[in-house]
């Protein structure tokens, strides 16, 4: 049957049987992705999905089941699914369906055009992206992957209080990861293109720039071990902030794994630095009008001028605290209880570029990519130790590349001592973006 009449059928049967409020909740989309390697395609997937979660409060709390088949059976399995779960709930929390907002923003993430590029033209850009890589350096022979996927998705979220929303977004992604060897060294480098707009994709710049990135990177080694002025280039900061995106989230405070928990109004970072949650944020990858709660959402900021404005909530992490919710709410799976997540959050960019960065800090490290990051960062306490790449500067000007040194320091620690932000916000085909950011001195283990 169609999903509406569907959804209808499925919450008048809900109620029913008890289940009162309920709420429907609908993900779907669809994929494809080319693989090239060495001139020929070796990888090629076009897939779709389509799953509805159902949640709703029976005796008092609140079950989840969800289905990916739409008939009266899969109706009967979801009402029983959700009467088990609650039943099974040992926590003392509760959680409610919400009835909706007055108005909602207007969001648009969707590109018609995006949806109309063939898959010829897909893998005619795929090929391309990796013949410029191999020709536009000698040192460059091979790449390690090459791919050029898009992926659209639609949300819709109804319940018994009548809340009717959906969304729908698509985007592209082109990458490479270039292997440059000469002699006993090689090094590898990696250069991405994401946005709605497939005409903005240029084979031969995208396949060039990751050959130059990795030739440069060739003959790397150390630097002795000491204190270190550090630039951790906006891939690199990236990373980090990525990895400690949970620090601000009500949840994670309430749960004691985050040292933020009622900090709201304190200095926890430098006066320059203000982090934004921008969920309305044009071109956005995790732009929406609403949350997966329902709230309607809005644009803050987490950190402001360095003062900690607002941790990230939910409905309920917003009931804990006695506030209202962030609009952060986020499912981790359709049948999987309701959390929190950022959505676009990112560093608000400054007034220099990289260059002009390297050049008033003059000596120092620029770091560019970070490995062990699981393993290597505690995001309770913000410890990380890291396995790192970059380049060494000295007088302003690049001297040598730089590998197999280790980075260590304090997340919370390097908030409150970044000395500036560059001008180069990127977001690599993620809801998490960062400039370049001058991290003032952190401690490198070297040779």
């Amino acid at each position: 049957m169609e999903m509406q009449q569907f959804i209808e059928k499925l919450l008048a049967a809900a109620k029913e049987q008890g289940i009162d409020p309920a709420e429907a909740y609908v993900s779907a989309g669809s994929s494809f992705s080319a693989n090239v390697m060495q001139g020929a395609i070796n990888a090629y997937n076009v897939s779709t999905r389509q799953g509805l979660g159902l949640r709703g409060v029976y005796q008092g709390k609140m079950g989840y089941a969800s289905t990916q088949a739409f008939d009266d059976e899969a109706i009967s399995q979801l009402i029983e699914g959700v009467k088990e779960g609650a039943s099974l709930r040992e926590d003392e929390d509760v959680e409610e369906i919400y009835a909706g907002d007055a108005s909602y923003p207007t969001v648009d993430s969707w590109s018609q055009e995006l949806e109309q590029v063939s898959a010829a033209q897909k893998l005619d850009a795929c090929l391309g992206i990796e013949k410029a890589a191999v020709s536009s350096q000698p040192t460059v022979t091979q790449c390690s992957g090459t791919r050029v996927s898009t992926v659209s998705g639609e949300i819709r979220l109804c319940n018994s209080y009548g809340l009717n929303l959906h969304h729908r977004s698509n985007l592209y992604l082109a990458y490479t990861d270039a292997i440059a060897q000469e002699g006993d060294s090689t090094a590898t480098a990696m250069a991405f293109q994401s946005g709605r707009d497939f005409s903005e994709v240029d084979p031969q710049a995208l396949g060039a720039k990751a050959a130059r990135e990795a030739a440069e990177a060739l003959h790397g080694s150390p630097v002795p071990a000491g204190s270190y002025r550090i630039i951790l280039r906006w891939d690199a900061m990236q990373s980090l902030l990525e990895t400690f995106a949970g620090i601000f989230s009500a949840e994670n405070t309430q749960q004691g794994l985050s040292l933020l928990k009622g900090r709201e109004g304190e200095t926890i970072a430098a006066p320059c630095v203000t982090l934004m949650d921008d969920p309305l944020l044009p071109g956005g990858f995790a732009s929406s009008p609403f949350d997966e709660e329902g709230v309607a959402c809005r644009t803050k900021a987490v950190v402001e001028a360095g003062v900690l404005k607002t941790l990230l909530h939910n409905r309920k992490t917003a009931k804990k605290q006695g506030v209202a919710s962030t609009g952060n709410a986020a499912r981790p799976g359709l049948s999987a209880p309701v959390t929190v997540a950022p959505s676009n959050l990112f560093f608000q960019p400054g007034a220099l570029s990289l260059a002009e960065m390297e050049a008033r800090m003059g000596d120092g490290l620029v770091i560019t990519d970070l490995s062990g990051l699981h393993s290597g960062a505690n995001t309770t306490s913000g410890d990380f130790s890291l396995l790192s790449k970059g380049y060494l500067l000295e007088g302003g000007k690049r001297v040598r590349p730089v590998e197999q040194i280790t980075v260590a320091g304090n997340f919370y620690q390097l908030l409150k001592d970044i000395r500036a932000l560059g001008n180069d916000l990127t977001f690599p085909a993620s809801g998490v973006g960062a400039p370049s950011v001058d991290v003032g001195t952190l401690t490198v283990s070297g040779k």
